[in-house]
């Protein structure tokens, strides 16, 4: 009777190890997979890019500029086209749709048709990041200088901007200058737009 006693109690004790080697098997994988998925948006991460080859790289002018570039002008424009990129802080700068309703006032159409009308937007996903795009031409008639109330005035210009999200804030390229010139930079500024990474 006692050796019986004995083997059962073996027995439960040879059952319970397993469960508990196996709950403590699975345990590891869990935190494995908690972990690489709070890697993948490591708010510590850096946003990254592909600067084209004949854009010419310029000291930003501000503090708030994370760089700035120049795309020389094709023959027949009157001036280079231009791209900064901005970037405020995280939580700073304010929202897409701001961002993006102040960049379509700052183009005026010839025939008076609201700008709104013609802006071409699109929202998706590169490497990881969402990222909003403009594309808008017209006449540029942005303040000179923030508060200064003087305006440009320069017709036949485009405008491309893209809004990009990521853990660390959010950062906004805006490109203006003369239609043919931006044409001209058109594949350039894709590929630098499809470089977007924050790792």
């Amino acid at each position: 009777m006692a050796s019986k006693w004995l083997l059962l109690n073996l027995t439960i004790l040879t059952v319970a190890t397993i469960v508990c080697s196996s709950c403590a098997g699975q345990s590891p994988q869990a935190s494995n997979g908690a972990t690489t998925s709070q890697t993948s948006v490591n708010p510590d991460g850096d946003f990254s890019y592909k600067v084209p080859d004949g854009w010419i790289t310029e000291k930003p002018s501000s503090s708030m500029r994370a760089a700035q570039y120049v795309l020389p002008k094709v023959e027949g424009d009157p001036e280079d086209a231009s791209l900064v990129l901005f970037y405020f802080g995280r939580g700073q700068g304010g929202s897409v749709e701001d961002n993006l309703a102040r960049w379509i006032g700052q183009l005026e159409q010839p025939d008076g048709t609201p700008s709104k009308q013609r802006a071409k937007t699109e929202t998706q996903t590169i490497n990881g990041l969402k990222v909003t795009t403009l594309e808008l031409a017209g006449t540029y008639t942005a303040e000179m200088m923030p508060g200064s109330g003087s305006r440009q005035n320069k017709p036949g210009y485009r405008l491309r901007g893209a809004i990009v999200e990521t853990p660390k804030g959010s950062y906004f390229a805006k490109l203006i200058g003369p239609e043919k010139t931006v044409a001209h930079w058109d594949q350039s500024i894709n590929e630098y737009f499809n470089s977007f990474e924050f790792k």
